[in-house]
């Protein structure tokens, strides 16, 4: 199938994650484009995904997209580090809209940021994967690349856990093996981590640049997308735990979420 290159005009942007990490993105992305519509799905019932294996997250990315597709969606976001690693080329051969990854302009961001040393934390499927890698280096091949899994990062975002000490004592853990292999550059590698970016930025300080994929992908999105006019109708759907998903998406994005439904996968 040809890969679609602009989203269909007056038509809905999918946004997917296993949680409520995407929630980064689509906030960038109602930023970029205050008027346009956007369809979030967060698959709760099986967060998270950075410890299932790729084949599993392939088949849960499809599922999503599917879903999605049937709403109407003209562009699908995967908003999921996990996921675009496992599944992109699965679901742009699959799918006739554009489908969008973190990927890739998270990794463009980074080479044009970083002086010669990027570091890269993200779930353990990500490591594994070396997708960050592969495409800093395809970009950039004199860049050296650090990745490392943090896993606990995820639950924490998830619990709202974000600016305790115990999100600051686990970010120091983390990062200070990046911090001692001399980064400049770091790379937030799964949509659930720039929840946590104040911490963050606390333990790396002023010297290490920070790459918020959430912002690259919304940037690349802006760029494939006509803007358009009227009020934006955003739709929230979850797989599970609705009461818990509003409380913490209303708080992360400052305000009240709309219409929010249950929906089965």
């Amino acid at each position: 199938m040809r890969r679609a290159t602009a989203a269909r005009a007056n038509s809905p942007i999918g946004v997917f994650d296993s949680g409520v990490g995407g929630l980064t993105v689509f906030r960038e992305i109602a930023r970029a484009l205050p008027h346009q519509s956007l369809i979030y799905l967060g698959d709760s019932a099986r967060v998270p995904y950075g410890t299932k294996s790729p084949k599993i997250v392939e088949r849960y990315a499809l599922q999503a997209a599917d879903h999605l597709v049937q709403r109407g969606i003209g562009m699908l976001v995967v908003a999921c580090n996990t996921a675009t690693s496992a599944a992109l080329p699965a679901l742009q051969e699959r799918l006739s809209i554009p489908v969008i990854g973190v990927i890739e302009p998270g990794a463009r961001a980074a080479t044009e940021r970083t002086k010669g040393r990027v570091g890269v934390i993200a779930t353990e499927g990500t490591v594994n994967s070396k997708a960050y890698t592969r495409a800093i280096k395809k970009i950039k091949p004199s860049v050296e690349v650090i990745e490392s899994a943090a896993p606990l990062f995820v639950a924490l975002a998830e619990e709202g856990w974000a600016n305790t000490h115990v999100a600051r004592e686990v970010a120091e853990v983390y990062l200070e093996p990046l911090l001692d292999a001399g980064i400049d550059t770091l790379v937030l590698g799964c949509t659930h981590y720039p929840i946590l970016r104040g911490t963050i930025e606390h333990v790396v300080g002023d010297a290490v640049a920070i790459v918020d994929s959430a912002e690259t992908t919304a940037a690349c999105v802006r760029s494939m997308t006509l803007e358009t006019d009227g009020e934006p109708q955003h739709l929230f759907l979850v797989t599970d735990a609705a009461e818990r998903f509003r409380r913490i998406a209303s708080e992360f994005l400052e305000q009240e979420i709309g219409e929010l439904e249950l929906v089965a996968l």
